[in-house]
């Protein structure tokens, strides 16, 4: 990264851009405290996470979905996840309930479809209740409905006014769900600024992107 400077607020979807090897994922794992950058910090509410007394209950997190456990049930990944953060049990039936998954709560994990895995890692992310939801590629493995369906959580999530950051290549949903946009190439800036405004000039969200991408050295 070199010199990224940008600030996600609540009550909004961020949509967080780049091409392969922008260093988007690099930004969200020093972000979480996964990673430690050489210089500057990455703060939530003005903590680093790794510092966070209730991380679970500041920050949910959609990251890579592959690492679940196969012989757990969804119910019982939850459950192992709120104990460890120490969070309420009675979160789990909500939170399944929330992302349509109620009826499969005692389901062994390693016979679900991968868009039921990316339902999972979001009632995972859920689960503390938190302020702040960051989701990489929360559509991966969702079929139509279930991309309508993450789509309109979302924007419900920011309209209760949580901070959302999603972390996409997909411009055809970003067009559609992203209030603001973050877009960075090569570890720099591109643009930090409303959909409408990255857009200006350009026939797409999709071609405003290449145009300004490319310009970056």
């Amino acid at each position: 990264m070199d010199g990224l400077t940008f600030t996600v607020r609540p009550g909004r979807v961020t949509g967080f851009l780049g091409p392969n090897g922008a260093g988007k994922s690099t930004t969200v794992r020093m972000v979480l405290g996964l990673d430690r950058p050489t210089r500057g910090r990455a703060l939530i509410d003005g903590v680093e996470h790794r510092r966070s007394p209730a991380p679970l209950r500041s920050v949910g997190a959609l990251l890579e979905t592959s690492t679940l456990h196969g012989g757990r049930t969804a119910h019982g990944h939850l459950r192992w996840l709120a104990h460890a953060g120490g969070l309420p049990a009675r979160r789990i039936p909500e939170v399944l309930e929330r992302v349509g998954l109620a009826e499969a709560a005692r389901r062994r994990v390693g016979g679900f479809s991968l868009g039921m895995r990316q339902r999972l890692g979001v009632a995972a992310a859920l689960l503390g209740d938190p302020g702040v939801l960051i989701l990489d590629e929360p559509v991966n493995g969702l079929d139509p409905e279930g991309i309508r369906w993450i789509r309109g959580l979302m924007r419900a999530l920011a309209a209760e006014g949580r901070t959302v950051l999603v972390s996409s290549h997909l411009m055809s949903e970003m067009a559609l769900t992203a209030d603001h946009l973050v877009v960075i190439a090569r570890g720099r800036l591109v643009a930090d600024c409303g959909l409408a405004e990255f857009t200006a000039g350009f026939g797409s969200l999709e071609e405003a992107f290449m145009r300004r991408t490319e310009a970056v050295a």
